[in-house]
């Protein structure tokens, strides 16, 4: 039956063609050619079929045209793995600029980043987040004021490919050419106060970070941040006076923003930033104190329960020589608070004096440590004890109490603290003074054997 229609058709198409060229002229023939031409509108705006250019997702329009201004502080960190949307610069009654970013990951990874990067390089903290629904800190350096507010959000018109929920990220500062110029009312990001609060005052929120924390470097002017140019990582130059091994060890913690140098004081009266490290150089209490938090934190970013919290300048000092006004006040204070170092506070009541200028010593270098490598309660030891495993022939010379941390350290087998540093030995040296270099390859790596994270793992993650 199906063969049988076809002439049919074939015959119906030739009579319309042939009336239609026929009376091509005519109004019919006319409004039949209008309603079967194209559309002249898609000559101007082409549409790719099952895809409408008003349905692209704002981020890959706004990837290509919103960029940072030319001006954006270097000194402020950005988060590696969210996205520029929006840029609003300053106009004349408001001093802020304020720039908006999308990230997928979720708020607590960002919240725990600006807390780090906050508490390890020089800022003064104004506000921190509470239990409201976003996240929000204020942190002044120098002359910059700083406002970030971290949002959880869900993404209405998601693609299959894209996260269901993200993170909206709004950094807001004043200039610092603005904030210097201005009265200090005028130029707080906190629209309900007249004032930013200052150390000693009841609305002041601290810890205030050390003062001689590693300067950031310049970061990159589009959105897309580079982890290994990290804001507080750093080069040092004079890295050829020490054993090959503790080279990269030292250059890791750097590229970490773990080992932080003291400016130097020139003859103008002024201090300048060095790319010194000084391997060879005495490494105070003070320096390792800073060092070794730094370092812990540095290795377990996204762990909270394994990082030391900084002290604030509230809390009534530990030590009576490292008041609340020490510029190392929150590292020191946070170790004892952790117990982690001799103090009042773990129930040696003779330590009272913390001396932060003295010179750290074998057997301090390892008290303080060991304690991070085992997350446990350091076992009784004993002098035989110490002497059958390690056969120091100076094991008398060390101190009762950091005779469980020699212990310990033993038993860590290649990845323990003293083979590492000083190899093959049979003397301790427990009251001998440790270098920096010596102090950073003791930091670069944590925990067992096995079981452990090194700064090179670390600084990997990091960058990926």
């Amino acid at each position: 039956m199906l063969p049988c229609k076809r002439p049919a058709v074939f015959l119906i198409w030739a009579v319309l063609l042939t009336s239609l060229t026929a009376c091509a002229n005519s109004p019919v023939a006319k409004n039949l050619e209008q309603s079967l031409a194209a559309d002249p509108k898609l000559q101007s705006n082409p549409v790719v079929f099952g895809e409408s250019q008003g349905n692209q997702p704002q981020a890959q329009q706004n990837e290509s045209t919103v960029q940072l201004p030319s001006d954006f502080p270097k000194d402020i960190p950005l988060y590696s793995n969210a996205k520029l949307q929006e840029v609003t610069p300053a106009n004349g009654s408001e001093n802020r600029v304020s720039t908006r970013w999308l990230s997928s990951d979720p708020s607590n990874f960002i919240a725990s980043f600006y807390s780090s990067q906050f508490q390890t390089n020089n800022w003064q903290i104004l506000q921190q987040p509470t239990d409201n629904a976003a996240d929000v800190f204020e942190a002044r350096r120098n002359d910059l004021l700083l406002k970030v507010s971290i949002q959880p959000k869900s993404v209405t018109n998601a693609t299959p490919n894209q996260p269901q929920t993200a993170t909206e990220l709004l950094i807001e500062y004043v200039p610092n050419s603005t904030a210097t110029a201005q009265p200090t009312p005028t130029t707080n990001l906190n629209e309900t106060t007249n004032a930013i609060p200052q150390p000693g005052e009841p609305q002041f929120i601290g810890p205030i970070p050390p003062a001689n924390l590693a300067v950031q470097p310049p970061s990159t002017a589009n959105n897309q941040t580079t982890p290994t140019a990290t804001p507080e990582s750093q080069e040092f130059n004079d890295l050829n006076q020490i054993p090959q091994e503790w080279r990269q060890h030292i250059q890791d913690l750097a590229a970490l923003g773990v080992l932080s140098i003291e400016p130097k004081a020139t003859k103008s009266n002024s201090t300048t930033t060095t790319n010194q490290f000084e391997p060879g150089k005495i490494v105070t209490h003070r320096e390792y104190a800073r060092w070794l938090i730094a370092a812990n934190n540095a290795m377990y970013p996204s762990n909270p329960a394994k990082q030391i919290r900084l002290a604030s300048e509230s809390t009534q000092p530990a030590f009576s020589d490292v008041p609340a006004k020490d510029p190392d006040f929150p590292a020191i204070q946070g170790l004892a608070e952790a117990g982690l170092i001799p103090s009042p506070l773990s129930g040696d009541s003779t330590v009272v004096l913390f001396r932060p200028d003295a010179p750290l010593t074998r057997e301090q270098l390892l008290l303080w440590k060991l304690p991070l490598d085992t997350r446990q309660a350091l076992p009784s030891a004993n002098l035989d004890a110490v002497k059958q495993t390690w056969g120091f022939q100076d094991a008398a010379r060390i101190d009762p109490k950091a005779l469980r941390a020699v212990l310990v350290d033993y038993q860590n087998s290649e990845q323990s603290n003293i083979r590492r540093v000083f190899g093959y030995t049979t003397l301790f040296q427990p009251k001998k003074p440790v270098t920096r270099a010596e102090a950073a390859t003791v930091l670069w790596y944590f925990g067992n054997q096995g079981e452990g994270v090194s700064a090179a793992e670390a600084l990997k993650l990091k960058r990926s």
